[in-house]
């Protein structure tokens, strides 16, 4: 134990443990501000006055879930909720509304909140699928980073050999963290970068191996061949391997995000997701949508509100909509 745990004491601790909170929570709230500037004319303006709930102000409200991309299912859901809240006087005025409208949000999101665990198996194989430009590398250099301050061992493989600048990158990211990384030239067989990497961690007894995955090949079908085949060729070593698939999904791509799901989802059965670039787009209601899918239940682990490590973050359903419906500015 360090000496700054043992002489703070615990009202000390914790005090310092709500400033790291807070701090976290303003990054993720200047993250969500072009969506958030979205929903303001619907949402924010609730806040305003008081003002008496009449047919405006739930249209407004409407229109500002479906530009944001929550999805028309969930929009009429949380639609028909709240209007019958008000028929039966529940709610009486705007601020009412607004409480009402981050309860339902909140509720709708929580399936999606689960923590990342790496203990069950060593090492402990991460996939990472997703389309070019998603942010595959950023969020695997992120992620390897927290896992070390996290006392873990990683090691990364780059297994996008169809993309030389991944591989660069990723060697990239392993230096700067004294992590190692397995590569092999472009146009290698990414499977045999997988398959040599996961023999390096087991003989070097590493907690967990992140492999990057090609993200775009001729056609869509030749890249869920290829990421059927990396599959099978690690589970020669280890019949439980990979213990996650993780989908990267760039935030900003609103609905498409959904067909992305479905369709990797066909090649390597996905365990969660990571969704990137929030901090750049005005369509993060798409969580939303992703978690009224029907037949396809995944866990949101981590979501991307910028470029700094912290900005990397577990996802927490009731950070997420308060952080997204806040009046006040960051």
């Amino acid at each position: 134990m360090s000496n700054k745990q043992t002489s703070e004491s615990p009202a000390e601790q914790e005090g310092e443990s709500n400033k790291q909170r807070g701090g976290l929570f303003s990054r993720l709230k200047n993250g969500l501000a072009k969506t958030r500037t979205q929903l303001a004319e619907g949402v924010g303006n609730l806040l305003l006055g008081e003002r008496e709930i009449d047919d405006s102000v739930l249209d407004e409200l409407e229109t500002a879930l479906l530009v944001t991309d929550v999805g028309v299912d969930t929009t009429s859901d949380v639609m028909a909720e709240l209007a019958q809240r008000v028929r039966r006087k529940e709610l009486n005025n705007t601020r009412a509304l607004h409480g009402a409208l981050a309860g339902l949000l909140e509720q709708r999101l929580q399936p999606l909140q689960q923590k990342l665990q790496t203990e069950a198996h060593t090492p402990y194989v991460i996939f990472f699928v997703g389309v070019n430009g998603v942010g595959k590398t950023t969020t695997i250099g992120k992620l390897a980073k927290q896992l070390q301050a996290a006392g873990k061992s990683v090691m990364l493989a780059a297994g996008d050999t169809f993309r030389a600048a991944a591989v660069e990158q990723l060697q990239v990211w392993g230096e700067r963290n004294d992590v190692p990384v397995v590569a092999q030239p472009q146009g290698s067989d990414s499977a045999s970068v997988a398959f040599d990497a996961l023999q390096s961690a087991q003989a070097k007894g590493v907690d967990v191996l992140l492999v990057d995955t090609a993200g775009r090949l001729q056609d869509k079908a030749q890249l869920m061949d290829e990421l059927k085949k990396v599959h099978r060729v690690v589970q020669r070593i280890d019949a439980s391997a990979p213990h996650e698939v993780v989908l990267v999904i760039d935030g900003g791509v609103g609905q498409n995000a959904l067909s992305q799901v479905k369709l990797f989802n066909e090649a390597v059965p996905l365990s969660g997701l990571v969704i990137t670039k929030l901090d750049g787009s005005a369509k993060a209601g798409v969580l939303f949508a992703i978690a009224a899918l029907p037949d396809i239940h995944l866990p949101v682990y981590f979501v991307g509100v910028g470029e700094k490590i912290d900005d990397l973050r577990e996802f927490e359903a009731s950070d997420f909509v308060s952080a997204l419906l806040s009046a006040e500015e960051a």
